[in-house]
């Protein structure tokens, strides 16, 4: 479990790991307390079905997020304050690639750096893990995501046509070489 210490106002331009390195545990925003980011596992199904229905029209289903976690498809980290559930982000590592499959913070605690929080904390770990590459689609109307993943380094490669199931909406592909 990390604790995730946000004290100061920054703006992210990505230009240099070392950079990623530095804006480690800081935020767009400045957000009071402590938080903590830490692996969801098959005991936090409910609080995480509950956050993931209030985030998305469209979302997975309790099986299929056991039966990921369990079979470690795919993993989960979570962003908690004051006790609760606000954010979390689902990822998978195949080789030297990983995939943000979700991320998802609730409405009452957007804007205020939580995803960039979990973005920042994955990215630190692809490299403890020696992930080469990551890859992520956004819905293109997606605008606040788009600018956080943009702003972390991620670099837009190709379009996935009508790829939302909810909204047939187009998928923009992202990059990031690490």
């Amino acid at each position: 479990m990390y604790e995730v210490h946000i004290d100061l106002v920054c703006e992210l331009t990505l230009s240099t790991h070392a950079q990623v390195d530095n804006l480690f545990m800081k935020s767009a925003e400045v957000i009071s307390g402590i938080q903590k980011i830490f692996d969801l596992g098959p005991e936090h199904l409910s609080q995480l079905r509950a956050l993931e229905s209030l985030c998305f029209e469209y979302y997975w289903t309790e099986e299929q997020f056991r039966l990921g976690l369990e079979k470690k498809a795919f993993f989960v980290l979570g962003y908690e304050e004051q006790g609760m559930l606000v954010g979390y982000l689902a990822y998978s590592v195949v080789l030297d690639e990983m995939e943000v499959l979700n991320l998802g913070v609730h409405p009452e605690f957007r804007r205020k750096g939580i995803g960039r929080a979990l973005m920042l904390d994955l990215m630190q770990r692809c490299r403890e893990m020696n992930v080469k590459r990551g890859l992520l689609d956004v819905k293109e109307s997606n605008a606040p995501a788009i600018g956080l993943y943009e702003s972390l380094g991620f670099v837009q490669v190709g379009v996935r046509k009508n790829y939302y199931p909810d909204t047939r909406e187009d998928a923009l592909l992202y990059d990031l070489d690490f």
